[in-house]
Formats: structure tokens, sequence, C-alpha cells
């Protein structure tokens, strides 16, 4: 492995190979086996992998230069034949070599795989056991890099399937801008799931060759990708209300109140807008920062102001969720509604996830009977993640009943 970057976080397990520069963000599993990047092609230099944080190829997958990778994407086992640009998060992918094209599911995770999602963010923080952090790293999965990947996604999401519908009814849509495209699949999405459900969905600039690229179950994802906005939002406002039992949704719309930040960047682990990034490298190149110590001083000093950035990214999200220019009681309380049906949604799924492991036939296999396999792996009633998060659940409903008030 040469001139490769490994952020914080990352599992890397045997026979693996980096055979061109690489940047994995963290939070990252690279599954055994796995091939990264491809020989030169005679032509040029080889290029990179970018890759988000929460990367996860599976085994013995193999992928070619350059690809890119939104947060969270896992990648099927495969070997994948072109290049590769996933901009949406969450994501599994996977080659169909029966159809000859790429399968995207978008809020895969969010969808089918909650007690994986919802372990990472207290796995990281567990394992952490630096007793010096002189490192700042940002281990919750929902932040302002991978929500703002999110906010991106809708959007390709409401024009592809703009483009499905109009291709259905054969109707032209090339003169039509992506605003007006935006606007027809944001009807059609937040209509009724059969219609959408019925289309033929396709990606477009995701894979360097002339197959389809088939988006899966676009519906359900666009909606999980709002759940995954407001619950990003209200966990960061509740946490903030909280802290501060003197301040109430107008101070706080107050106190937030500003443009949304759209650019973030992952500097080894540490979050930060892009705008002090660049701020960094101009002080750098004027002398400014003259040494080490000065940079990570400027490091440290953006970290004590990074959850007030970050609260503020999550309050203006949820603004833009919610098609309001500044939260109003009704807005709140509409907000307050959906986070309370979403924290069930994630107990219920961390449950039910965690439950396919119990009731797969072949896990069974292993074992002589289910008091034994009881008796090795414990009683899912008494998983101690699945109990802390209905723990978590159960405190997080009453604060959000008693936030009703905090207008």
């Amino acid at each position: 492995m040469l001139n490769n970057l490994i952020f914080p976080a990352h599992e890397q397990h045997h026979n693996n190979s980096f055979l061109i520069a690489a940047c994995v963000m963290g939070q990252s599993n690279m599954a055994a086996g796995a091939t990264v990047g491809s020989n030169h092609n005679s032509r040029t230099n080889d290029n990179e992998v970018v890759a988000g944080r929460g990367f996860w190829p599976g085994l013995c997958t193999s992928i070619k230069h350059s690809s890119v990778f939104a947060s969270y994407t896992l990648l099927a086992k495969a070997d994948y034949p072109a290049e590769l640009n996933i901009p949406l998060p969450f994501s599994l992918v996977s080659n169909n070599a029966k159809e000859d094209r790429l399968e995207v599911t978008p809020a895969f995770w969010w969808c089918r795989n909650m007690y994986a999602l919802a372990r990472n963010n207290w796995k990281f923080k567990t394992r952490d056991k630096r007793i010096t952090k002189t490192q700042n790293i940002e281990f919750d999965t929902f932040a302002p890099d991978s929500m703002e990947e999110v906010i991106r996604a809708r959007k390709l999401l409401e024009i592809w399937t703009a483009k499905a519908w109009y291709r259905k009814e054969n109707k032209p849509y090339d003169n039509l801008s992506d605003k007006q495209l935006r606007a027809k699949g944001s009807e059609l999405l937040d209509g009724d799931s059969k219609t959408v459900d019925d289309l033929e969905i396709l990606g477009e600039n995701m894979e360097k060759s002339n197959r389809c690229v088939l988006i899966r179950r676009v519906w359900r994802a666009y909606h999980a990708y709002g759940d995954m906005l407001l619950h990003y939002a209200m966990t960061n406002a509740m946490d903030y209300l909280d802290a501060n039992p003197g301040e109430t949704l107008t101070s706080l719309s107050a106190l937030l109140k500003s443009r949304r930040q759209r650019e973030w960047i992952n500097l080894g682990g540490q979050l930060m807008m892009t705008t002090e990034f660049d701020r960094i490298r101009a002080d750098i190149r004027s002398g400014k920062l003259a040494s080490w110590k000065d940079i990570h001083k400027r490091y440290n000093d953006l970290w004590r102001r990074y959850p007030v950035d970050k609260l503020r990214h999550a309050y203006l999200s949820l603004c833009y969720l919610l098609r309001v220019e500044q939260m109003d009681a009704e807005a709140w309380q509409r907000a307050i509604a959906e986070e309370m049906r979403i924290q069930q949604y994630i107990c219920d799924e961390v449950f039910l996830t965690r439950r396919k492991d119990y009731e797969n036939p072949f896990r069974q296999a292993t074992y002589r009977n289910a008091e034994e396999m009881t008796a090795a792996i414990g009683p899912l009633e008494k998983n101690s993640f699945v109990r802390q998060i209905q723990a978590e659940t159960e405190k997080n409903l009453k604060r959000l009943e008693d936030l009703r008030s905090r207008i």
C-alpha cells in the first residue's frame, strides 16, 4: 500500500491490494480480498479512489480507478468492470451480471440494517480509547458531510424519477430544466408509492460504461432520506435545548439564522466548512500559519466552534426539508411529531434487524438446537445494544414531548 490516506476507525482485513492512490475517510471496513484500483491503462498515470465515511466493499470486491463513493456505500461482492461515481449515500451497490447492469439501492442501511447503522455511532465512540485525544474526530453517522450528500441525493432522485415518468408517458423532457424536473419528481415522490414503484428509474453518470444503472426502491429511499435529515436536525436541536434550559425555539432560530453551508470537508476525521479549510490554506501560503503548532491550534479553534456550526447546519437543513424560511410553532410541532415517529421506527428496526440473525435457518444449522444457540449468543430480548436503544428511545420520546412547550 503506497500513497494512501486512511482516516480513523478503519478496519482492513487480510490480502487486500491498494494498486493506486486512495483516500478512505474512516469508519470503514475493507473486507478480505478487496482490490482497490487497477493497473496502468497505458496512456496516463494511475489516478485514485475516494471513499466517504463508512465505506464497505464486500469480500473479494474489485473496483477500478478513478472511482468516488458517497458516505456509507456498501458494495456487494463483485468484480466491477468500470469506474464508478456513487453520489447516493447509505446505498447498496451491486453488479447484476445476468442483466448486465449496475443496480443501486439508496438508503439501504436505514431501510434494511438499522441495527448496524445505529450501532456505528456507539461502537466508534466506545472503541476510541485514546488517553490524550489530540486528533479531533467526528464519529456521528449523521453529520454535515453525510447530510449534505443526502440533500443532493434527494435532488437527483427527483430528477431521475421525473425523467422515468416522462419516458413511460412517451413525453419529451429534453427542454425541461432541472428545476422543472425536480418539481415533477417531487410531486411524484410525495404521492402514491405505486406510481413511482412502477417506473424504471435510471441513474446517470454513475458508471463509465454504456450499461444502464437501475435505481431500486426509489420512493422508499426518498422518504428514508427525509427521515434521516429530520432525525439529524431534531437530535441536535434536542441536545442543545436540553443543555440550555433557558433557550426556546424562538431564541434558537435567532441564533442560527443564516445560509446553510453546503460544502464540508473531512480533514483526517475532523469536519469543517470548506470556507474554513480554504482559509487555512490561504493562511499557510501567506505565512500567517507558519508552523504545525499554529495549524493545529486553528484545527482546535474550529473544533470548539464545530458544535454550533453543526447545530446551525442541522437547523437550516430542517428548514429546507420542511420548506420554511424559519421554524415557527406549527412547523416545530410537526417536526416533533415526525421525530417521535422516527425514534420509534429506529427502535423497532434495531430489534427486527437483529432478530433476523436468530431466525436465519443457516445460522441455526450450526447449533444442535435452539437452546444451544441461545446459550452461545444469548437471548434476543437481553441483547445489550437492543436494550440500550429501547431505553434511549423511551427517554427521547419524553424529551421530545417536553419540547412541545419550548416555543
